[in-house]
């Protein structure tokens, strides 16, 4: 019994300290030829047919997001886009929500700072019916007061509980802190003052306005045959009168003079700690550098950034990193969680990792793996009639050549050591980077002090995200 144990110990030792399988060579994505049309009005169809099971996605992507809130509207794009749905010249909210139900069909809007979306999934036998409702919400939408207050009322409940949740309320800060008072600085879905002040002749104005077929793209994939997906777009969508749109100006904002902030929140049984600074376009020539140097630097479990604060030294549940390509200069943060005691000393692990990630070269050992993640992620996505449509979606948003989809995978296979070496250098490497940590102040300010010059202490009653200084403003005397 005691040799049995011994042997099956001794395997079990040898087994975990196997290295796992190198990845395989990746193969090019074949994704079928998108094939494209512009209606009379301006509106252009792009549809990818894709026979192998019979599903129909399809995203109707208005170039107008919450980049053209004013800025005592904040909230205005996210607000139009979920009301959307909720009623029409001819349907109630119940008869859409029924009639989409009874199609077996997903129907779902949204806004993002560049984008406002509808987003459909249905069976391709019920993909013609399905796509009236689409049609319908996104053109006659009518924005009754009892839907928007209802909706508002949710977004407000949403809201509050986003404003006193330490990790999401840290990236709220974080967008102030790396655009003040321009578009992007804002929080998509507003904030308390903001949405209360919207109106429904704000929502209603927004449509008019930006719901055009001039500024719209519908991208349809899936099993239908091109010819007869631009037909029903014809039908559904050919009457929709174009407008006098114009783009909205994203106010580009220089990179700010970094600061460090805490949000003390005393209730707070853990700290967030989010790192951030601007990152690039989505048109840049370095988008794929830096989604391989994300992958590397906090894109997943196995990533530096996670090895260092979970694995290593048990500070967090997990810790990772993204970058935001958008129209104009979009973020890049690191964010992670951790006990309010460890929150000084996470920040500088985070700050020191991304300084030694341009510092020395990196071994295909570490390179290849983390590649292959991306890789493998996008391959999965087209997979999916729905992720087939989002990524020519996002390509035909900013303009980039649809073709593009098809040189993804050799794109991050030529991303070489020595291109992540470079971009790291100039894009994260040093201490111009903006801190944002949320939590029990008392538990970590001085350590956080001890590393940083002027570290601003706010009180989570005198916070308002809704001022570049982040502070409430005082009544005068």
């Amino acid at each position: 019994m005691k040799r049995a144990l011994m042997v099956l110990l001794l395997a079990c030792s040898a087994f975990a300290q196997t290295a796992p399988p190198a990845p395989a060579t990746p193969r090019e994505a074949k994704v079928p030829q998108p094939v494209e049309r512009t209606l009379a009005n301006g509106l252009r169809v792009i549809v990818i047919p894709k026979h192998d099971i019979p599903l129909v996605a399809a995203r109707l992507t208005v170039r107008t997001g919450a980049a053209a809130d004013p800025n005592s509207r904040a909230g205005v794009a996210s607000l139009a886009a979920t009301v959307l749905t909720k009623g029409t010249k001819t349907r109630s909210a119940e008869q859409i929500a029924r009639g989409v139900e009874a199609l077996g069909a997903t129907l779902e809007s949204g806004a993002g700072y560049d984008s406002s979306i509808v987003d459909l999934s249905v069976m391709s036998p019920n993909f013609a019916k399905a796509m009236e409702f689409m049609a319908d919400t996104a053109r006659n939408a009518t924005f009754a007061r009892e839907e928007v207050e209802r909706e508002r009322q949710q977004a407000l409940d949403e809201l509050q509980l986003t404003l006193r949740e330490p990790r999401s309320l840290a990236n709220v800060v974080m967008s102030r802190l790396l655009y003040a008072d321009a578009p992007y600085g804002q929080n998509v879905a507003g904030t308390p003052a903001s949405l209360a002040a919207i109106k429904r002749e704000d929502l209603a104005k927004y449509h008019a306005t930006y719901y055009r077929p001039n500024n719209a793209i519908l991208v349809i994939g899936g099993d239908i045959k091109p010819e007869a997906a631009f037909a029903l777009a014809e039908k559904l969508f050919g009457s929709w009168q174009r407008g006098t749109v114009s783009k909205a100006a994203v106010k580009q904002t220089k990179a700010l003079t970094p600061r460090v902030v805490v949000v003390d929140l005393p209730e707070a049984g853990q700290a967030a700690v989010v790192i951030g600074r601007q990152g690039i376009r989505r048109t840049d020539a370095t988008y794929l550098p830096a989604l391989v140097t994300n992958s590397v630097f906090g894109g997943g479990y196995s990533s530096r950034l996670n090895q260092e604060i979970r694995i290593k030294r048990g500070l967090s549940y997990g810790a990772g990193s993204s970058f935001s390509p958008r129209a104009e200069v979009g973020p890049f943060t690191a964010a992670t969680q951790t006990k309010n005691e460890s929150a000084a000393e996470v920040a500088g692990i985070i700050i020191s990792e991304m300084g030694r990630l341009g510092s020395g070269p990196i071994a295909d050992a570490e390179l290849t793996p983390r590649k292959a993640v991306l890789i493998g992620g996008f391959a999965q996505s087209l997979e999916r009639s729905a992720g087939l449509v989002d990524e020519v979606s996002e390509l035909a948003l900013y303009g980039i050549p649809l073709t593009e989809i098809n040189r993804y995978i050799s794109g991050v296979q030529n991303v070489t050591a020595a291109d992540v070496q470079k971009f790291s250098q100039s894009t994260l490497s040093g201490r111009d980077v903006s801190v944002v940590v949320v939590g029990d102040a008392k538990a970590f300010i001085e350590p956080l002090r001890a590393q940083y010059k002027d570290v601003e202490v706010i009180p989570i009653d005198e916070l308002d995200v809704a001022s570049p200084t982040l502070r409430v403003r005082k009544a005068k005397r």
